[in-house]
């Protein structure tokens, strides 16, 4: 049972509490049939909920206090972790971990957000909105991956990156656009997935892969909700309508190409079964480096490359977006870098 129910779990959480009320020593028959019948009720009353979610409510679900994060992941996910602090030019940001780590024996670079679960990580994590060292830090541990030819895992779980002023004066935005660079080129194979709230150029800082997955009920955004209701409506009362509007969830982005894999999460969410979670995630992981690892770094960079420059095409007719899907790219037949077409 969840201690902290979001707006929409109110009925799971009483019907829990039931449950948790109801005597565990030596029931009755008539007790024993109505525990298993609340546990039945109970998971259907889940089904039910998390199968009609709004956008807004998944926004309310990948924000979840409970939700397992990257510090998480790694204790649940990999066989070993070693941290590597510091960008080697202003300081540690503890807003993105990096460090080797071992999933199943396989030598891995761990990258990724980490928000923290108390008031004080938050406010040390700087509620995982990274500043410029910090993806200048993410670069650097990349590189030496790459120099080992080691594969990365990167973890996005980020409002978005720091917009203060102290972040502006030391670069963020060049800071995020050299870390973009650096991964399209970087010659290893890359992993991301998106484990909870993915906004805007923060997540995209860490989030040129290979492969970019995201877990069921992530979300993955140029902007937050809240931030484009104020931009377009001018309060944050429009959040729920802003969250339709973008169509950032999983299944939206799935269906646009920009996502190659939804990883389901447990009944409920992640939050209630990490345990899980984190084995269905450490099961994707594996699969995907062991594939990768195998490509020539040449088909694979290319594949990276394309893939990317693949995002926001259209076709003016069906023949040429049925021709392209033939071919398995929307590019043209002539082998050219330029789209068929773009807005």
């Amino acid at each position: 049972m969840t201690d902290s129910p979001l707006s929409f779990e109110q009925p799971i959480y009483d019907l829990e509490v039931r449950l948790e009320e109801m005597p565990k020593n030596n029931p009755s028959p008539e007790i024993r049939e109505e525990i298993q019948r609340l546990k039945l009720g109970l998971s259907d009353l889940k089904k039910k909920i998390y199968s009609n979610l709004t956008r807004w409510q998944v926004v309310e679900v990948s924000r979840h206090p409970k939700r397992p994060q990257t510090a998480d992941y790694l204790d649940l996910v990999f066989d070993e972790f070693v941290e590597l602090h510091g960008d080697r030019f202003f300081g540690d940001d503890r807003a993105l971990i990096t460090g080797w780590a071992k999933l199943d024996g396989i030598k891995v670079m761990v990258v990724g957000h980490q928000k923290g679960h108390t008031v004080n990580d938050r406010m040390a994590c700087n509620f995982g909105c990274a500043h410029p060292e910090g993806y200048r830090k993410a670069v650097g541990k990349m590189k030496l991956a790459a120099k080992f030819g080691l594969p990365v895992v990167c973890f996005i779980d980020t409002p978005g990156a720091y917009p203060g002023i102290a972040s502006e004066e030391r670069g963020v935005a060049e800071a995020i656009a050299e870390a973009m660079f650096e991964m399209s080129i970087l010659p290893t194979p890359i992993v991301c997935v998106v484990i909870g709230e993915g906004g805007s150029g923060g997540a995209l800082g860490i989030g040129v892969g290979d492969k970019v997955a995201m877990l069921q009920y992530a979300y993955y955004s140029v902007i937050s909700p809240e931030g484009c209701s104020g931009i377009l409506w001018k309060s944050e009362k429009f959040k729920d309508k802003a969250a339709e509007a973008l169509k950032f969830t999983s299944s939206d982005l799935l269906k646009l190409g920009v996502i190659d894999k939804v990883i389901e999460e447990p009944l409920g969410g992640a939050h209630r079964d990490p345990r899980m979670m984190a084995s269905r995630l450490k099961q994707y992981l594996r699969t995907q480096i062991r594939s990768l690892s195998r490509v020539p770094i040449e088909k694979l960079l290319d594949a990276r490359y394309r893939r990317f420059r693949d995002y926001g095409v259209f076709f003016d007719n069906e023949e040429a977006a049925a021709a392209a899907f033939q071919r398995g790219s929307l590019f043209p037949a002539s082998g050219t870098k330029e789209p068929l077409a773009q807005e």
